[in-house]
């Protein structure tokens, strides 16, 4: 991962972590869902944004979180190099294979620092 593409990646989830320590698991979700974006065509970071996405759906006791982030957290550690669904923001309630919009600033940093 590009060194800024990384410093992205690492704020939103430092922010999401953050936010789930003081329990505005909403937030924190939502910036889980950023780091989704920025991370899904690496393996492990991919897979560490979905484990925290679990963590969210186990402290809101959201069954379908749970259950849709268990088998994402697997296929992200397995497809993640090979293809995924640009854009996707990686909740259990969007279709994992889906392709999606992604925020303006967002697209700026993965259009300049994703293939470098």
């Amino acid at each position: 991962m590009h060194p800024e593409l990384r410093r992205a990646y690492e704020a939103e989830m430092t922010t999401a972590i953050s936010l789930y320590d003081v329990d505005d698991l909403q937030l924190a979700f939502s910036h889980l869902e950023r780091a989704h974006i920025l991370g899904q065509s690496f393996s492990i970071a991919h897979a560490r944004t979905h484990w925290w996405m679990l963590k969210v759906g186990l402290r809101n006791r959201d069954r379908v979180e749970i259950l849709g982030q268990i088998p994402r957290i697997l296929g992200a550690l397995l497809f993640s190099r090979i293809w995924v669904p640009i854009g996707n923001t990686g909740g259990a309630r969007v279709p994992p294979f889906r392709s999606m919009p992604i925020p303006h600033e967002l697209q700026v940093l993965l259009d300049q620092y994703s293939h470098k």
